[in-house]
């Protein structure tokens, strides 16, 4: 649709001799308009609504709204973002694909037109979820890890091939390329995106919406993206426009430069602990100062990386000549650097080092100040600085154990070892976060190479691996000579892909994973990564550690937590000398001469010259062809969806909530990976044993987020993490919960779940506090939907989480102000119900609901007593309160192409 252009914004601007259509933002001027002095994301905003302005869903008042943002005010006016483009991975992806291959069936059934189930933005995705470290430490790690991961997702990638053919606008990065991320800003990423409309070829910033929460690393780049839930996503590619509130936007100014001995890892681990106590959630945070020009892009794409981490919604640079040199160094033609520089000049989005733009809230940081950190042992914001990490450990390790001083013993190729806690287990270089960073990828080889030429070795319980973002890093590494160090010391390539950050760790030694559980040590991980939560690394070890990678090989030298890498040796020499970390520890010096002398663009232009056409391996696999998917009734990895099943043309009044019982009672900082099944699926577990009855031997189990296209086994394995703690069912640990359809009586969370289904009795789970943190996993909101949860109530939600339950058709409610689950005496055991929601039939949105308790009867549950309480609602947009009128965002969406 062409846009309404009320401010007359449309021009054209010539680069190179090719004319591009834009729409000024000089032409937004009026009284108390101000967009010169606006953010740079908010400028890359109102473009958006310049450019998609129709009268009807963006109006010329909501460009003036935002135009005139009063940085001081709290969120409040609706706007409709339409971003450039989809970017997926493969685990949010395929259950994306899904979705629309059943919304095409569904369309049918209603009568419509399948084909209108199709992107209608460019929508690409990168397959790089799906590799685990089953092999490592080999020269044959790489090939044998590809060949396994081929063996056990051959029915997805062939759905995936499928789909590459069905729908139009939908490439494909098939497995063994690269970290979606990584991929994103190396060859994806337009920051500049061009494309026919109605006829003209038309400019605008590149901007996206991702299937992962990390869709954020593009953000250093200048692209302002973000990540939403495979349903969000979903409903952008179908050209549904991201509902959202004109946000707060943080101002981080930077100044100075780093020191030597620290590293973007050490950075962005301190700005991590700095924002998550200013608090930043739903926030936009930017970047700017004279800081930022003496910061490489590089750093930049590390620190936009850990936006979630912080819990902002973007952690956004402005595009300057680091921008440009970075665009030339990975192969960007000639034609594209030259839009890009002066597109961003003629709207003023070029960086002003000298310029303070108009913030909400301001911090600012000197470089020379930051030291080299970990963070852990189960969240990224928990800084700790290197030269205190083996006291913090000890400190931490209370929380663990009662016995500090257990010891095991056990044999690896015929040497008697002992271990104790704090034993460094899993020692990866994995994830986008660092990956992509050469300073920091450089660095961790010439330490190792600098250890073996010492004579220093791994210690032997360490399970190593090298999961790199793109083969572009085996390229300098090659060129540059350092692969055999890294080899040398166990780092062999495992793959190319999110490996041991996601929980694709793979098995411990198989001596080293008895002997803990033997003994019950809490062992530790350490890894390059951007996520340690509990239980999700790997479910031997309990402590996990995020750290840079030059200091991931440092610890799998030391071994424990428990050294001092600044006062205690690593190991000896060949003579006997004790070899010291600080001995080994490249300079920035010989950093940078490898990174000048071994990383050029023809690395990347080669690498992605024909990206899209995978190996031989992906064009060999059988595809089928056809509209619409024929779905093999005995696959345990893909399933048509359920959630279009009987749904009516037009949507049913929403009703109030009767008598619903509480699935699980939850206490603070929940993430996405407590609740959302991910990590390998155990044989006595309800999906191990739902893949047991299909014929499914256990050394084909995979992984949880290999089966995502699955429903069925996607349901058994919500909310069972093996460090979930459901207050309900004290003494517990994991999946469990009380079934008072049966008396009360600890069951799994699936099998209450389909107890209560069949009694016709909806279900409400009570949290705490940021609920939902963590990764933008759509099946935690799936999975809860199917389950039969109508109603969350928490004490505050993570952004992402809180969106997709509304987009699932479940009610997310806040508890009074300062008040918790406790503070009202809810144990659980209560009958609840929920009034007021009836309101949303008549179009509006109710600010608070009431909450009914009732004791169960045959309960003590309350002293026999009904309370009430007010319960926030936390539909925070209309746009919200239309995907819950319509029981979720797929159904509206479907409803409104059937109607169109």
């Amino acid at each position: 649709m062409a846009s309404a252009d009320s401010f007359g914004a449309k021009s054209t601007l010539e680069v190179g001799g090719q004319s591009y259509q834009i729409y000024r933002l000089d032409a937004v001027t009026g009284e108390g308009l101000d967009v010169a002095s606006l953010p740079f994301s908010l400028k890359v905003l109102l473009e958006n609504l310049l450019r998609t302005e129709d009268g009807a869903d963006i109006t010329a008042d909501d460009i003036k709204a935002l135009a005139g943002w009063d940085a001081d005010a709290d969120p409040s006016k609706e706007i409709q973002f339409t971003p450039a483009r989809v970017i997926m991975q493969d685990f949010t992806g395929v259950p994306c694909v899904v979705d629309l291959a059943t919304m095409r069936e569904a369309m049918s059934d209603l009568g419509g037109d399948p084909s209108k189930i199709n992107p209608l933005a460019p929508a690409e995705m990168v397959i790089d979820h799906s590799v685990i470290a089953d092999v490592f430490g080999t020269p044959e790690a790489f090939e044998r890890n590809v060949e396994i991961e081929y063996e056990r997702n051959r029915e997805r990638y062939q759905f995936l091939r499928w789909g590459q053919g069905a729908f139009d606008d939908f490439k494909v990065v098939p497995p063994g390329t690269g970290i979606v991320h990584q991929v994103n800003i190396e060859h994806l990423a337009r920051v500049t995106f061009t494309r026919e409309v109605d006829g003209e070829l038309t400019a605008y910033p590149d901007t996206c919406v991702g299937t992962d929460s990390h869709t954020t690393m593009v953000n250093g780049i200048g692209v302002v993206g973000w990540g939403v839930g495979g349903i969000e996503a979903e409903a952008a590619m179908l050209g549904q426009p991201v509902s959202m509130l004109i946000p707060r936007v943080v101002g981080f100014k930077l100044s100075g430069e780093l020191p030597e001995g620290s590293t973007a890892t050490d950075l962005v681990l301190t700005i991590t602990e700095m924002l998550r106590q200013h608090g930043v959630v739903g926030k936009f945070v930017e970047f700017y100062g004279e800081g930022v020009s003496a910061l490489p892009l590089a750093n930049r794409a590390t620190i936009g990386n850990m936006s979630p981490e912080f819990g902002s919604t973007i952690a956004v640079f402005p595009i300057d000549e680091e921008t440009l040199k970075y665009l030339e160094l990975t192969g960007r033609d000639a034609e594209q650097l030259a839009l890009v520089e002066a597109y961003a000049k003629e709207q003023g989005l070029w960086h002003d080092p000298a310029a303070e733009p108009r913030y909400s809230e301001r911090l600012e940081l000197d470089l020379g100040e930051v030291v080299p950190s970990l963070a852990g042992p189960k969240r990224p914001q928990d800084r700790v600085e290197l030269a205190k990490a083996a006291t913090a450990f000890d400190k931490a390790l209370a929380d663990y154990t009662d016995e500090k001083a257990k010891t095991a013993s056990l044999t690896l190729d015929g040497e008697e070892l002992e271990i104790t806690h704090g034993a460094v287990s899993i020692a990866a270089i994995t994830s986008c976060t660092n990956t992509s960073n050469p300073s920091v990828m450089i660095g961790a080889a010439l330490l190792a190479k600098n250890a073996v030429e010492k004579g220093l070795q791994r210690k032997p319980w360490v399970k190593t691996s090298l999961a790199p973002g793109s083969k572009v890093v085996s390229d300098y590494y090659e060129k540059a000579g350092l692969t055999p160090y890294l080899d040398k010391l166990g780092f062999n390539l495992v793959g190319y892909g999110c490996t041991t950050c996601i929980g694709n760790s793979g098995p411990l030694i198989p001596e080293v994973s008895d002997a803990v559980n033997e003994a019950d040590l809490a062992v530790v991980s350490v890894l390059s990564g951007n996520r340690n939560f509990e239980g999700r690394i790997n479910p031997d070890v309990k402590m996990n550690y995020l750290a840079s990678p030059p200091l991931v090989v440092a610890y799998a030298l030391a071994g424990s937590m428990t050294v001092d890498l600044f006062e205690d040796p690593l190991g000896q020499d060949e003579d006997g000398n004790d070899v010291f970390l600080k001995d080994i520890w490249p300079s920035p010096t010989e950093v940078e001469d490898v990174i000048a002398s071994a990383i050029t663009s023809d690395m990347f232009t080669g690498d992605y010259a024909d990206v899209f056409a995978g190996d031989e391996r992906w064009q060999s696999l059988p595809t089928p062809e056809g509209n619409t998917f024929e779905w093999d009734q005995d696959s345990t990895y893909v399933r048509k969806a359920p959630y279009f099943e009987g749904m009516p043309e037009e949507p049913e009044p929403v009703t109030d909530i009767e008598g619903a019982r509480v699935l699980l009672k939850l206490g603070d900082s929940v993430t996405t990976d407590h609740i959302s099944p991910a990590g390998a699926i155990k044989k006595d577990s309800p999906a191990g044993r739902y893949l047991a009855e299909h014929g499914v031997e256990q050394r084909d189990f995979n992984s949880y987020g290999s089966r995502r296209g699955n429903h069925e086994v996607m349901i058994r394995g919500t909310f069972a993490n093996i460090r979930l703690r459901n207050q309900l069912a004290p003494g517990t640990e994991g999946g469990f919960t009380r079934d008072f359809t049966a008396d009360g009586e600890v069951t799994s969370v699936f099998e209450a779940s389909e107890n209560y289904i069949a009694a016709g009795t909806p279900l409400v789970v009570l949290a705490g506090k940021e609920y939902g943190s963590g990764s933008s996993r759509d099946w935690a909101a799936k999975g809860t939907a199917l389950l039969g949860v109508k109603v969350v109530i928490a004490e505050s939600y993570e952004r992402i989480h809180r969106s997709n339950l509304i987009g699932m058709g479940v009610l997310p409610l806040q508890f009074p102000p300062g008040k918790t689950a406790d503070d009202l005496g809810l144990t659980g055991e209560e009958v609840i119900s929920v009034s007021g929601i009836t309101e949303l039939n008549q179009g509006g949105t109710p600010r608070t609901v009431t909450v009914k308790v009732e004791p169960a009867p045959g309960s003590d549950a309350s002293h026999g007593e009904t309370s009430e309480f007010e319960a926030t609602v936390r539909i925070d947009t209309p746009g919200e309160a239309n995907y819950y009128r319509n029981g979720g965002i797929m159904p509206f969406v479907l409803r409104n192409l059937r109607r169109g």
